[in-house]
């Protein structure tokens, strides 16, 4: 037998081990029923590779695999990731890959327990490393939006299984929740329904999660909030002012080679003056059921920036009715129990409010965070504030996944218009904010 043969029987018998642990992981995901061969044959598989036969039980956590054997942590980190992997690995990382997407999208039915939301949890968050990223980056990075949509669904559906009242009177098992986006979301919703126990313990999830949140977008504020230059008054015409290196720039052509001199017929000087105009900034939020998200996330958002040197601002959340939530703008969890989520959208009511509040057009930034399926007469008034001065920016997603619909009719006039939706991560919108009011 040549070497050539070998080498290729060798490839066709991992191609076909591969194969056997694909097919048993399919399975496994879409049926609760175990299929006896593919079972046997997947312990042989993973015991030849010098595995643990607990890799391949969904109910062993990635968490307590790592700590029993504690070499697999730096395989997983980045198993999925786009990179160069060695050859003859493949049968391994199969084995490796299969044990990440069975505990991560094989979540059963019935009823969830706290301590399976958390575990849940965990076991993403080695999925993430598994894909190149820390535990909650992979719903921040580009590219990656419809597999961290995913994700949040699946635990969105895991939070809705969990009998939340129950968990939340009990301060051992409330205790067990780790907050997050898709928690937050069911705690506002059910907030009206809870009392005394329940109700401390909820509110205190909402906080902790707030307070997290807060950090990280305070810290993103903060990076590059320099101060904007008013370009609009001249700069001052003395030396300490004076750009040296855009002088030079603009008087190259004034090079004499005979001389091996630069002469310079004209000076140019730094722009310091800093606005000194305290700049309005007017958030409208659709609070109905598709917003949760947004609503969250603009609500720190406005609370950081108002607390910002000369910025003033106003924060308006409407579904059918408009509420001025302005006077509790600082503390954006007063903010979140004010509100009442779910429910239409009427944006003419939100209007209503907002626009009045305009007095210094050019001084002045509206975002507008909505899906826009809406009422199509507030085009106009979209128009009427372009065209007034206002910075108006529009925002179809500013959730932890970057994933969002819109209305296709309102994303075109708004194109139209000059102002595009801004879609993605908050990031985006951070920087839009940050160029304008700081």
């Amino acid at each position: 037998m040549t070497e050539t043969q070998t080498s290729e029987e060798t490839h066709g018998s991992d191609e076909t081990r591969r194969q056997v642990l694909y097919w048993r992981l399919l399975s496994r995901v879409f049926g609760a029923d175990e299929q006896p061969a593919l079972e046997t044959s997947s312990v042989a598989i993973v015991e030849d590779l010098g595995l643990p036969p607990a890799l391949l039980d969904p109910g062993v956590s990635v968490d307590t695999l790592v700590q029993r054997f504690p070499d697999l942590a730096a395989e997983l980190q980045g198993l999925m990731a786009d990179k160069e992997h060695e050859q003859g690995d493949e049968v391994r990382r199969a084995a490796l890959v299969s044990k990440l997407l069975l505990n991560v999208f094989q979540t059963g039915s019935g009823n969830v327990t706290a301590s399976q939301l958390e575990r849940w949890k965990q076991d993403a968050g080695w999925f993430e490393k598994g894909m190149g990223c820390e535990p909650g980056g992979l719903r921040h990075r580009p590219g990656d939006e419809e597999v961290a949509a995913v994700l949040a669904g699946i635990e969105g559906d895991l939070v809705k299984r969990m009998h939340l009242r129950e968990v939340l009177a009990d301060p051992q098992l409330s205790r067990q929740l780790t907050p997050s986006m898709s928690l937050i979301e069911q705690l506002l919703h059910d907030k009206s329904n809870l009392s005394g126990v329940a109700l401390a313990n909820a509110k205190a999830l909402i906080r902790r999660f707030v307070d997290e949140v807060a950090e990280v977008l305070r810290t993103q504020v903060e990076k590059a909030s320099v101060g904007e230059i008013d370009r609009s008054v001249p700069p001052k015409r003395v030396f300490r002012n004076l750009d040296i290196e855009r002088t030079i720039w603009k008087n190259l052509t004034n090079w004499s080679p005979e001389d091996e001199r630069l002469y310079v017929d004209k000076l140019f000087y730094k722009q310091t003056a800093r606005r000194t105009t305290p700049a309005k900034m007017i958030v409208v939020v659709d609070q109905s059921g598709s917003m949760v998200d947004a609503m969250v996330n603009c609500t720190i958002l406005a609370s950081i920036f108002s607390g910002l040197p000369k910025v003033d601002v106003h924060l308006v959340a409407y579904d059918t009715r408009a509420l001025d939530l302005t006077p509790w703008v600082h503390d954006p969890f007063e903010v979140l129990l004010r509100t009442t989520l779910g429910g239409g959208t009427d944006g003419t009511v939100a209007m209503a409010i907002a626009r009045p509040k305009i007095t210094d057009p050019r001084n002045t930034v509206m975002v507008w965070i909505s899906d826009f399926y809406d009422n199509r007469s507030l085009i106009t008034d979209f128009e009427a504030i372009h065209r007034s001065g206002v910075k108006f920016i529009p925002v179809g997603s500013v959730n932890s996944s970057g994933h969002q619909s819109v209305d296709p009719w309102y994303r075109q006039k708004l194109k139209d218009l000059g102002t595009p939706v801004l879609s993605g991560h908050i990031k985006k919108l951070v920087f839009e904010l940050k160029n304008f009011l700081t």
